[in-house]
């Protein structure tokens, strides 16, 4: 059975979410990851048999993080243009990283179907948590409206993370989010809590 330790298994996922930014899939080995969290030969493959089931665990473990960052932006009133414009911007910027390594677990989803099962489910999650985060804000947006809203945010997202550092400013991304919200008919005439996903980050 597998060490159970959640903060040492939470140090190798974000070791390989750095190895992922910065040496794409193929960087992220069992040794790579232990050198990059500092920590012993042989403490990877302790809690991940196999390279599939690190990348699983990265993946995992950024959507954890998005949703934790979504939750506390949830607590402060603010409108939706302006929590999804920060949430945009931060991305780009603060955690690029973060999404460069989501991408490139997607890319390599294509190749490994058990990879490809993990990301669909979390997806399937990061749904329902959208959609209870515009119930929160007081929106009667549609499910299949969320959806629509989700794939959105996840093109701007790339967009966005993907551009040269530096190049991003916060009008261009706040004038992305009224744009899609405007395509959508998404209107901010809740209390102003909402929130989205990795999108998801769903």
């Amino acid at each position: 059975m597998p060490p159970t330790n959640p903060a040492r298994r939470r140090a190798l996922a974000d070791a390989a979410i750095e190895l992922l930014a910065s040496s794409g899939v193929h960087g992220v080995t069992h040794r790579a990851v232990e050198r990059e969290a500092d920590l012993p030969p042989g403490t990877a493959s302790n809690y991940f048999r196999s390279r599939e089931a690190l990348l699983v665990a990265a993946a995992e473990r950024i959507v954890e993080l998005h949703h934790a960052d979504t939750d506390r932006a949830t607590e402060q009133p603010a409108p939706l243009v302006d929590l999804l414009t920060a949430s945009l911007l931060t991305a780009a910027t603060t955690l690029r990283n973060r999404y460069l390594a989501i991408f490139e677990l997607q890319l390599e989803a294509t190749r490994r179907p058990a990879l490809a099962s993990a990301l669909e489910s979390l997806q399937d999650a990061a749904l329902q948590i959208t959609a209870g985060h515009h119930d929160k804000l007081g929106l009667t947006t549609p499910r299949s409206t969320i959806s629509t809203l989700i794939a959105l945010y996840a093109s701007a997202l790339f967009t966005l993370v993907t551009s040269p550092p530096g190049s991003v400013s916060r009008d261009v991304v706040q004038e992305m989010v009224q744009v899609i919200m405007r395509g959508c008919g998404v209107h901010d005439e809740g209390p102003g809590l909402g929130g989205h996903r990795y999108s998801d980050h769903r």
